[in-house]
C-alpha cells in the first residue's frame, strides 16, 4: 500500500516538473537564442550600419561612432556637453571618465539637489570665460548638463554658434566659414517633426581638421 502511494507521488510530482522543463527550455531556445540571431539577422540586413556600431573612419581608420561622444577640450574644437559616466568598476561620482561607454549613465540628480546646482554653476562659468563671453550670456542647457546616458554625441545649434568665435580664433579662419561648416553638420528633425536639430560634435570637428 504505501509503496503505491510512493509511485503516486512520484508521478504526481514527474507530471508537475516535466511541463516546468519544458516551458523553461522553450523560452531559453526562444528568448535566448531565436529572438537574438532573428533580430541580429534583421539588424545586419536592414539597418548595417547602425549594426555595426556607426563607425567613424578617416583614412581607413575607426576614428569614433556617430552615436558616441567624445571628449574634446582644445581651443581649436568644439566641445561637447558634459558626460556623466565613471571609470570602468567605480561607483564613485567623482571618478570620472567622460563617454565610457561601458559606464553609460546619467548623474542621477535631480533639479534641487545642490550637487546639481553646483556643479552647473561652475559649468557655466567655465563656458562662458573660455568662449570669452559676457557675464550675463545665457548658456544654452546642454553645455552645463549631461544627457541621460551620459554619451549623447550632439549639442545645439545655440551651443555651437557660442563656440564658433573660439574655434575660427583657433584655427585662424573666419567665424563665417566656421558657422557655414556648423550649418553644414547640423541635423535636422527626423521626418521634420520628431526631435530638434542637432549637431554632432565629432563630425564637425572632423570637418574642420579637412580645412
Amino acid at each position: 500500500m504505501e509503496a503505491r502511494e510512493d509511485i503516486q507521488t512520484n508521478s504526481s510530482i514527474s507530471t508537475l516538473i516535466r511541463p516546468a522543463v519544458v516551458s523553461a527550455v522553450l523560452v531559453l531556445l526562444v528568448g535566448g537564442l531565436a529572438y537574438p540571431l532573428v533580430t541580429t539577422l534583421v539588424a545586419q540586413l536592414v539597418f548595417p550600419y547602425q549594426a555595426q556600431g556607426s563607425f567613424v573612419e578617416r583614412n581607413g581608420e575607426v576614428v569614433g561612432s556617430h552615436l558616441i561622444g567624445q571628449q574634446f577640450t582644445e581651443p581649436q574644437y568644439f566641445h561637447p556637453r558634459p558626460s556623466a559616466t565613471l571609470k570602468s568598476g567605480s561607483t564613485d561620482s567623482n571618478d570620472a571618465e567622460p563617454y565610457n561607454a561601458a559606464q553609460s549613465q546619467g548623474s542621477n540628480q535631480g533639479p534641487t539637489n545642490q550637487a546639481l546646482i553646483d556643479a552647473v554653476n561652475e559649468r557655466a562659468q567655465a563656458y562662458r570665460e573660455e568662449n570669452n563671453l559676457p557675464q550675463d550670456t545665457e548658456v544654452p542647457v546642454d553645455a552645463v548638463t549631461s544627457s541621460a546616458s551620459g554619451l549623447d554625441p550632439h549639442i545645439t545649434p545655440a551651443n555651437a554658434d557660442l563656440q564658433v568665435p573660439r574655434v575660427a580664433r583657433g584655427r585662424s579662419i573666419s567665424e563665417d566659414e566656421v558657422r557655414r561648416l556648423v550649418q553644414e553638420n547640423t541635423e535636422g528633425r527626423l521626418l521634420g517633426i520628431f526631435g530638434e536639430p542637432r549637431v554632432n560634435v565629432l563630425e564637425l570637428n572632423l570637418t574642420l581638421d579637412k580645412l
